[in-house]
């Protein structure tokens, strides 16, 4: 029986999406999967106490264990608060709708 699994680890950035595949030994967790896969050295940036990790867009915590093709996302916090977005884009919509001109 094989006692290995594979997975993926993801982390993506504006102008860069890293995908890492990798096989690690089963009862490994999502910390220690991003640890032993050398993203950390190359994005000094990414801090597991401080970024969310998700599997298949699932939020999981940094001790979920993997499962055979299991990839692992790293998620860069939010530069904007997306209910500030929505409230401005709706404040912009109504100005623009205002003037009555022709189409």
């Amino acid at each position: 029986m094989n006692d290995m699994v594979n997975i993926e680890v993801v982390y993506a950035l504006p102008n860069e999406q890293i995908l890492l595949k990798s096989c690690v030994p089963k009862g490994t967790t999502a910390a220690a999967a991003i640890q032993s896969s050398g993203v950390l050295a190359r994005h000094p940036e990414i801090d597991l106490d401080r970024n969310k990790l998700g599997i298949f867009g699932k939020l999981v915590k940094s001790d979920t264990v993997l499962r055979d093709k299991d990839r692992i996302e790293i998620y860069r916090p939010l530069t904007a608060d997306p209910k500030e977005v929505r409230r401005r884009r709706a404040e912009e919509g109504k100005a623009m709708k205002k003037g009555g001109g022709e189409i």
